[in-house]
């Protein structure tokens, strides 16, 4: 049977990893501020959609033990599509938030264990050659589904609710059509993805548990996994305390120290200009690490991540109305932030290289979901505390215990070159 191209399935693959977690990143946080909840139970309360991500090492084991990759991607996408549609039938519920938060819960769970599958399949379906090759690709369509759903469906939402005044039809309507998606994605797959010859239960050499507590153990004891959970942990400190509030910025009107923008606004300015500088930034970063290598690139990618930052500080202090000073500073900061993690995301790869390479690949997901959740959650409450310009100063300051890991890491001279 002719070997199907990666550009079939790699590019919609990652696609349609995105699509959740952009839910949980910013259509959940911009839909529960359209229905004016505050800032501080937004990012608590939506910080816990995060914990299934954080806690999938527990059972990304069971993943590798249990049928192919291919079968649980087609099945769990399926799953997410069905949660997606029920969330669409709970804006007209007068419990709307609770409900809508435990649905997205369990949204999030079925997402979590798709993305094991998903990493997992990706480092099956490619040799390791191509695996550096498509990061950037695989970057890149994560970002276009932000871009699908940050801009696209959050500007169709913010256009229905100011046609037709009911935000909970316009919110509904936008997860209907995130539940089409996905069932589409799930019948696509079915039909497109290859079958590796690797992509199988990995052998049971003895008791379940005991297997699970093998694959388990094994990540804890590599060379240096003081310095891998460090820099796992920290890298995003400050970017998880930004990403959490840069929309409810955007949205907050002037008087409050926010821009005063429209949800439409914010869905083009955001959501359209910012992820494609953040793509563009992504495809440039996984060329730039397949021509020399990650040990090169590092300390350049560390920068481009942080330093943009500033433009926030700026942002909440200047206050500019004009929309397209606003749009290039948020593209400059994306783009940044687009370039460097690339970095993050090879050297995730280059850790969970090895025998159980998808349960480690997961637990190292998991780690940065971690150091994601924790800080996003109190930035609510932190930003109450300090207001919007202050908040993004301490942003910066949480930025440095990144640069402080990165010293300590080691990387192969040769790795992730071409």
């Amino acid at each position: 049977m002719q070997e199907k191209s990666p550009w079939l399935w790699v590019p919609s693959l990652y696609f349609g990893q995105a699509i959740p977690y952009v839910v949980v990143m910013m259509l959940s946080v911009i839909m529960y501020k359209n229905f004016h909840i505050s800032n501080a139970d937004i990012a608590l309360y939506t910080g816990w959609l995060y914990l299934p991500w954080v806690i999938k090492p527990f059972w990304s084991p069971f993943v590798e033990l249990f049928r192919t990759k291919r079968l649980w991607i087609v099945v769990l996408q399926l799953v997410i599509g069905a949660a997606l549609a029920l969330v669409a039938l709970t804006t007209a519920l007068p419990n709307f938030f609770q409900i809508s938060l435990a649905v997205l819960w369990l949204m999030a769970f079925s997402s979590a264990t798709h993305d094991i599958a998903a990493d997992g399949f990706y480092m099956l379906g490619l040799e390791q050659r191509q695996q550096a090759g498509f990061v950037g690709v695989r970057s890149t369509f994560y970002k276009l589904a932000m871009v699908a759903g940050q801009g696209g469906l959050v500007y169709l939402a913010g256009s229905l609710s100011a046609s037709t005044g009911d935000v909970r039809l316009a919110w509904s309507t936008v997860f209907l059509l995130l539940a089409a998606l996905f069932v589409g994605l799930s019948a696509y797959h079915q039909w497109i993805l290859p079958r590796p010859v690797g992509d199988l239960p990995t052998a049971r050499k003895g008791p379940l548990l005991k297997e699970y507590g093998v694959t388990f153990g094994a990540f804890f004891q590599k060379k240096g996994i003081g310095v891998i959970l460090g820099f796992l942990l920290l890298f995003r400190l400050g970017e998880a305390q930004l990403l959490k509030l840069a929309a409810p910025f955007m949205l907050d009107p002037r008087a409050q120290g926010g821009l005063g923008l429209t949800t439409a606004q914010v869905g083009l300015v955001y959501g359209t200009i910012g992820v494609i500088a953040l793509a563009l930034g992504g495809l440039l970063g996984g060329y730039a690490i397949s021509r020399h290598g990650l040990k090169r690139w590092l300390w350049p990618m560390v920068f481009a991540v942080h330093v943009p930052d500033l433009v926030f500080v700026y942002l909440a202090s200047a206050l500019p109305s004009n929309i397209y000073a606003i749009g290039a500073c948020i593209a400059a900061e994306q783009f940044g932030y687009g370039f460097g993690f690339a970095a993050y995301m090879l050297y995730m790869i280059m850790v969970a290289d090895g025998p159980h390479k998808t349960a480690h690949y997961a637990m190292c997901t998991g780690f940065m979901a971690l150091g994601m959740m924790l800080p996003g959650m109190a930035s609510g409450w932190i930003e109450q505390q300090l207001g919007y310009q202050h908040f993004f100063i301490w942003v910066c300051v949480a930025t440095l215990p990144a640069f402080a890991m990165t010293a300590l890491v080691k990387i192969p001279d040769r790795f992730g070159k071409i």
